[in-house]
């Protein structure tokens, strides 16, 4: 087995976790009611399941939270590391696995890589340096790619690298993930540099690796090198492209915004277009405001497989998939700190007063700052302008983005996690809050993260 070393003989950031055996009482009962509360989230995050075995362990849980306040008179098992990651509880997951080492316990490696994954889904970095110092990769590079995953989907590039740079053998998927992790991370142009180091270390290129080159070139919205790399797959390499490849393409240009282009690269095609093309090619015409011809290839897109237009899709909406937006409903809980959702127009929160009147200030400012709502993204031909402009304005990103300002301390840093893209309304307007607040605004989307400083987002407005 290979031990990943990182710099992490010493374990430095495991004693962020690690509450020690002190003798004196106040530490000691310090210690116990975060069992407590580790006990409590259990029974919170099992609770709703009716499977016999469940509902025993509930009781079990409940039996051990009104126990008095000592450590060894818990039951806390693998079973309650289980059910805290099944849960989301990130933060008290890792707790548990640094109590079981405690007690002697070995946490198995693919729990340790769940735990892991679980760590980037959510962002929650410190938690993901702790579960990085339990993990001894032995299968190579499964094991490696997971922590590489899991530091990229934290935002940490520097981390998710000297992973890389340790691993003592890489594969083309490797490379796939590095250079789109890169990418989503604002860094296409490192990712077209690993690409360079790629080739010139003598590995083979083939299509996975080129669809990589295209999400990249996507994020940078050059196009033209796109297309090249596109032309030296067949030209160069004897690579035939298939209707996968043809997908990749499309997305590249159409999430660039050039929808025309995209629209004749389809067009010209060699083979017929599946439907998967035109359907990539109907949510990006969506996405950036086209909705004429967004429209029209909806009407195709019925006609080839109707089942594929759901009632947001005839909406003019661009729904994740559905596994996306499971994880996404999940985020939630599955954040270290707690956190809020939002609807759009959401008026149950009760600071939703605050919030409002907060984002109508900020719209005063945007407007004098020259800002025009994109209005053309919003599919109600019968509503007038004024009220599609209020519909933009309190949609779910950005209530999310003001109630955090009006509940952080000044020019602190801004995360939001959303379920669906970014439309080019919220992208403008997250762009010139970014100057009027003097804050970064990250943004996690289905595709990626948008990093938004002095108004300028790490897309480069390719997305």
């Amino acid at each position: 087995m290979v031990r990943i070393l990182c710099n992490r003989i010493l374990k430095s950031s495991k004693s962020y976790f690690r509450l020690g055996m002190q003798s004196s009482s106040r530490c000691f009962n310090s210690r116990a009611q975060s069992h407590n509360l580790i006990i409590t989230k259990m029974i919170t995050a099992l609770s709703p399941r009716e499977h016999t075995q469940q509902n025993q362990s509930i009781r079990e849980l409940s039996s051990h939270a009104h126990m008095a306040n000592d450590y060894y008179n818990q039951s806390v098992t693998i079973e309650t590391f289980d059910a805290l990651c099944e849960g989301g509880y990130v933060k008290e997951a890792v707790q548990v696995l640094d109590i079981l080492e405690d007690k002697g316990y070995v946490v198995d490696f693919s729990r340790l890589l769940g735990l892991a994954k679980l760590c980037g889904d959510t962002s929650s970095l410190e938690e993901a340096r702790v579960v990085h110092d339990y993990i001894t990769p032995s299968d190579v590079p499964r094991s490696y790619h997971t922590l590489i995953r899991m530091y990229f989907g934290c935002g940490s590039t520097d981390d998710a690298l000297n992973v890389f740079d340790e691993m003592p053998e890489k594969n083309s998927e490797t490379w796939c993930i590095v250079m789109k992790g890169l990418a989503k991370n604002g860094e296409g142009e490192l990712a077209m540099d690993m690409f360079t180091r790629f080739k010139a270390e003598g590995n083979k290129l083939d299509k996975e690796i080129f669809k990589a080159v295209f999400f990249v070139c996507g994020s940078l919205g050059d196009i033209n090198e796109g297309l090249l790399h596109f032309e030296a797959m067949y030209r160069d390499y004897g690579i035939v492209p298939s209707m996968e490849d043809y997908v990749s393409v499309t997305e590249m240009l159409a999430a660039c915004g050039h929808l025309d282009e995209a629209l004749q690269f389809v067009e010209r095609m060699t083979v017929e277009p599946s439907v998967e093309v035109w359907e990539t090619l109907m949510n990006l015409c969506w996405v950036h405001g086209d909705l004429e011809l967004g429209d029209r290839l909806a009407e195709l897109v019925k006609k080839l497989d109707a089942s594929r237009m759901n009632k947001e899709s005839n909406a003019g909406l661009v729904v994740a998939k559905e596994k996306v937006v499971k994880k996404r409903q999940t985020i939630r809980d599955m954040r270290k700190s707690p956190s809020i959702s939002f609807t759009s127009g959401d008026t149950s929160h009760p600071e939703s007063d605050k919030t409002f009147a907060a984002l109508r200030s900020l719209k005063m400012q945007m407007l004098d700052m020259g800002f025009v709502p994109a209005t053309q993204v919003c599919s109600q031909d019968t509503v007038e302008e004024e009220e599609k402009e209020e519909q933009l304005l309190f949609r779910s990103n950005k209530l999310a983005f003001a109630h955090k300002m009006l509940n952080s301390t000044a020019r602190s840093s801004i995360t939001v996690v959303q379920n669906l893209r970014t439309c080019i309304d919220g992208h403008n307007a997250l762009k010139m809050i970014s100057v009027i607040t003097g804050r970064e605004l990250i943004q996690r989307d289905v595709k990626r993260f948008h990093h938004i400083k002095n108004g300028v987002c790490s897309c480069r407005d390719y997305w």
